[in-house]
């Protein structure tokens, strides 16, 4: 082998490695390097001098960790009185163990030094920042206010990551112990599992800069498409409008915004599907929307998939935008920890909160029981509103 094979060689093994780079990782640094493009256009010295840069960091960090695994396989093995004896030199010993090709990944002894470790319970923002029975009703149609954000790409302030133990209420809501249907479809009972745990990945720095702008101004532009949003009803062909069970508006019309998303979600499915636990499949459709929810807006609980209509329906995505400074407070979003109790699934009053934040996606199944919290906004505005790109994949 020339020196070249045996060096990317080296890089294919090393990069295979959990303990070297773990999958969410190497999701971040494909993220950060498209975000780069995106962001310098057609300047590739630009392009260059930034993928240099992000080249020379995760040169930095994994030879820091190869050098670690490196040295505690070593140790390992002179504990376990090694394969090598004791009367080789050390030069041969030496060469044995760089010679050895590394062992199984193992999950990675800490947090690197660009991964910011998952809290334990919600927290708020620092300074920014769904019965009567029924599901988010399908989109019928295809799928200057805001901050100008740096020019240069910029970093996520954390890798994937899946948020702490659900914590229970601290003061319980309106709705906090509703029952709610998460399945009428026509599956059979014993199918479905006893208890349904709440589970997300919650990645941060989703969209480039310039393309979370255009999305803003395109959604602030278009206040007038917007319609009411509807929920899917057992009683009635298509979805209606229940203000008692969900309050907010929507766009079903996202133009190229849309397929950006998709795009992006597509980059980063593989390692959400794994932290997920979940089995890789095939997107037969892709239902989007953008949905503003303003002062007093709320989504009970629900299910996105309980029903025969939208019983495809199997991962959930919500993408969070604001215009700066946000001007509203509330419109978090829980998943619950659910259990079936006579044929139907009804939280056990635990539950996961996510606090919306600037250019971030939610990752979950459609199963699972969850709920938007009243928003307060107190200028009613509509270019105020929190607003969620959100939609589902279909299997």
């Amino acid at each position: 082998m020339t020196p070249k094979q045996i060096l990317d060689s080296f890089s294919e093994t090393l990069v295979r490695d959990d303990r070297i780079l773990s999958a969410a990782e190497r999701a971040l640094v494909a993220t950060l390097l498209q975000h780069a493009r995106a962001a310098t256009g057609d300047n590739h010295e630009i392009q260059e001098a930034v993928r240099a840069v992000i080249a020379s960091a995760v040169g930095e960090t994994v030879a820091q960790r190869a050098f670690a695994v490196l040295g505690g396989s070593i140790v390992e093995r002179i504990l376990k009185g090694g394969s090598s004896p004791l009367g080789d030199s050390a030069e041969e010993r030496t060469a044995k163990v760089y010679a050895r090709t590394p062992g199984e990944p193992q999950p990675p002894s800490g947090p690197g030094p660009h991964v910011k470790a998952p809290h334990k319970a919600p927290q708020p923002p620092t300074s920014s920042p769904m019965r009567t029975p029924g599901e988010p009703q399908p989109p019928s149609g295809p799928g200057p206010h805001v901050k100008a954000p740096p020019l240069a790409p910029q970093p996520p302030s954390s890798p994937m990551r899946t948020p702490g133990e659900p914590q229970p209420p601290s003061s319980p809501s309106p709705h906090a112990f509703r029952t709610a249907i998460v399945s009428e479809t026509s599956a059979a009972v014993a199918e479905r599992p006893s208890a349904l745990p709440a589970r997300c990945v919650v990645l941060d720095e989703f969209l480039a800069p310039q393309e979370l702008e255009e999305l803003m101004r395109f959604t602030v532009e278009r206040e007038s498409d917007f319609s009411a949003s509807e929920v899917v009803s057992p009683s009635a062909d298509g979805g209606i409008v229940n203000y008692e069970h969900r309050r907010s508006r929507v766009l079903v019309d996202l133009a190229n915004h849309q397929d950006v998303m998709l795009a992006r979600i597509k980059t980063v499915l593989p390692q959400v599907l794994d932290k997920l636990d979940m089995e890789e499949f095939s997107i037969a459709q892709v239902e989007a929307q953008v949905t503003a929810t303003n002062d007093g807006d709320f989504f009970h609980f629900h299910s996105d998939n309980g029903s025969d209509r939208v019983a495809s329906r199997h991962l959930t995505f919500v993408y969070f935008f604001h215009r700066e400074p946000r001007q509203f407070a509330g419109g978090e979003l829980r998943i619950h920890d659910a259990r079936l109790e006579d044929g139907a699934y009804v939280t056990e009053g635990t539950y996961q909160t996510i606090v919306p934040q600037q250019n971030q996606i939610v990752f979950f199944p459609c199963e699972l029981l969850h709920e938007i919290t009243p928003v307060n906004c107190a200028s009613q505005s509509f270019a105020d509103s929190r607003f969620t790109l959100n939609g589902w994949l279909r299997r």
